[in-house]
């Protein structure tokens, strides 16, 4: 997914400029996260993995309960998660392990259900902390 970025990079050299132009470079990945996020690409690191990578989708459906997101692997396993209304984001919508929810940054947080960690966009709240 990157390719557009190193593309972006070669082109600006090309053009004879020394220096790199972090705001388009800066652009360029925004448009590449933002792009992934609209076909359901999903940043992740699953069954223990050290490293995230976009391998995984995210399935939205709106239930009785709520937004369930369906994290899918690309090995076929799949983990399901409530979003919540009550500040702590998202919890486990089935299964007997927790999600752990973290801040990662404006706009971002990280879940981990067991060994699978997801990185999933977030509209997060000045001051905002997850419940334990």
């Amino acid at each position: 997914m990157r390719i557009s970025s190193l593309a972006a990079l070669i082109l600006l050299a090309a053009c004879g400029k020394a220096e790199t132009d972090t705001q388009v470079l800066a652009q360029a990945e925004a448009n590449q996260s933002a792009a992934a996020t609209d076909d359901g690409a999903l940043n992740c690191a699953v069954a223990g993995a050290t490293e995230f990578s976009r391998t995984c989708t995210l399935d939205r459906e709106e239930t009785a309960r709520g937004l369930l997101l369906t994290a899918r692997h690309h090995d076929g396993g799949f983990r399901r998660l409530l979003v919540t209304t009550d500040g702590r984001g998202v919890i486990a919508a089935d299964g007997a392990e927790p999600a752990k929810v973290t801040i990662v940054d404006n706009g971002e947080i990280e879940v981990a259900v067991g060994d699978d960690h997801y990185r999933l966009p977030a509209t997060v709240r000045e001051g905002a902390a997850p419940a334990p």
